[in-house]
């Protein structure tokens, strides 16, 4: 059976492939630019295969940020995993922080999702998911107050990396959340290592 045929047959399988295309497409060029005619051409199917799926063009972005979504709920429980055996220190945190800027797919998802948030308020849960995580997980530890200043921390240093060529050092990040999570601890090295 050719793969033609195989779609036809199977519309929930073109529906996923309409999905992921607009999915990738939203991380590329942006939800703003996102259109019906650039979907079909991605996913390989004709223009009105998309429309019979998404009437409308709200819709074909929603399900496509909700696919986003899916992808950054899935790191989020990796990181969660990640934060039991590396720890819920400076240390640890950036050597996550350092470890997930490699993954530029995961980067550029999350900033596709944070961008269409600004703009669309249905998204904004999903956009603060990632953020809401991060404070879930150090706030045992550190405290409510600095694990919302290190989430914030951490989302500009994503931002960062979309926008300059070199993402921060391992280092850079590790010194900035211990000045952030533990300040005492930071001051008194710095203090330390000014003296020698």
């Amino acid at each position: 059976m050719s793969d033609g045929t195989r779609r036809r047959r199977d519309p929930e399988a073109r529906r996923r492939e309409i999905v992921t295309a607009a999915a990738e497409l939203i991380v590329e060029i942006g939800v703003d630019a996102l259109t019906h005619r650039k979907v079909a051409a991605r996913a390989g199917v004709p223009l009105g295969s998309t429309t019979q799926y998404f009437a409308t063009l709200d819709d074909l972005r929603e399900a496509a940020i909700g696919a986003l979504a899916v992808e950054i709920e899935a790191r989020i429980d990796a990181t969660r995993q990640a934060v039991i055996i590396e720890g819920v220190t400076p240390e640890g945190i950036a050597r996550l922080v350092r470890r997930g800027l490699d993954d530029a797919r995961a980067v550029q998802a999350d900033r596709a999702v944070v961008t269409a948030a600004v703009h669309d308020p249905r998204v904004r849960q999903f956009a603060r998911l990632w953020s809401d995580e991060i404070v879930g997980f150090i706030a045992p530890v550190h405290g409510v107050d600095r694990a919302r200043a290190a989430a914030v921390f951490i989302d500009g240093v994503l931002w960062h990396s979309q926008i300059h060529d070199e993402p921060l050092d391992e280092e850079l990040i590790r010194d900035a959340l211990a000045g952030i999570l533990t300040p005492q601890a930071s001051t008194s090295a710095s203090t330390a290592a000014a003296s020698a």
